[in-house]
């Protein structure tokens, strides 16, 4: 079965406009001295990325909607990865450099919002490339799964009928590689799908187990 599920453009955008509406929330809560970009900037940030999301909800045309759609939210992943490792740097020097310089609720809230970051970017980033993107992977032949889902292995009257991977199983898959730094349920094939788990997991070890911790040190100290 593996290989033969493919993508459906019609999936449900709703819970990923609530994905980056998120996002720019966690963005706009961080502290100053760790926030990149000023608020004005991501919030139209996040209006440009919702738009094409909700052209393909809307649209009659989906095809050209679905190219834009994938384009955006790959640079998004990008920019936001991009953010967060900075902003992970960052944090790390002033632990190692100037101990002093941030308080022990800055650091933990700052950790709290990088680690959230790094879930929602990553399940946007495996939403888009696996099987081509939803909707796309069937239009350009391309059906190699990056990732099994347990699903794919079951009985299907096991299943809703048409079943297919959607945002949330990505989300899980995110939110598990953050949590447990390894695969669960669900198995990476291709090379990529292995870097990309690899990276997740090891921008969540750090947000946990050096950031967060401190943060934790000093606030009980």
């Amino acid at each position: 079965m593996t290989g033969k599920i493919e993508r459906d453009s019609a999936e449900s955008r709703w819970p990923v406009i609530l994905a980056i509406v998120a996002v720019l929330i966690v963005l706009v809560a961080l502290p100053d001295r760790v926030r990149l970009m000023p608020p004005w900037f991501m919030a139209l940030s996040g209006a440009l990325a919702i738009s094409p999301l909700l052209a393909v909800c809307l649209a009659s045309n989906k095809a050209r909607w679905l190219t834009v759609e994938r384009v955006v939210m790959l640079t998004l992943a990008a920019v936001l990865a991009c953010m967060t490792v900075v902003s992970l740097v960052d944090l790390v020097s002033l632990l190692i450099l100037h101990s002093t310089a941030i308080s022990g609720l800055t650091l933990l809230t700052s950790s709290v919002a990088i680690w959230i970051i790094n879930v929602l970017m990553f399940s946007l980033l495996y939403w888009q490339i696996d099987r081509g993107g939803p909707g796309l992977g069937s239009r350009a032949g391309i059906r190699r799964p990056d990732w099994l889902f347990p699903q794919e292995g079951a009985p299907a009257e096991d299943l809703p009928f048409g079943w297919v991977p959607a945002f949330v199983d990505y989300l899980y898959l995110s939110f598990s590689t953050a949590t447990a730094f390894s695969s669960t349920d669900v198995l990476p094939l291709t090379h990529r799908a292995k870097l990309l788990m690899m990276v997740e997991s090891s921008i969540s070890l750090v947000t946990l187990v050096v950031v967060a911790a401190r943060a934790i040190n000093v606030l009980g100290s």
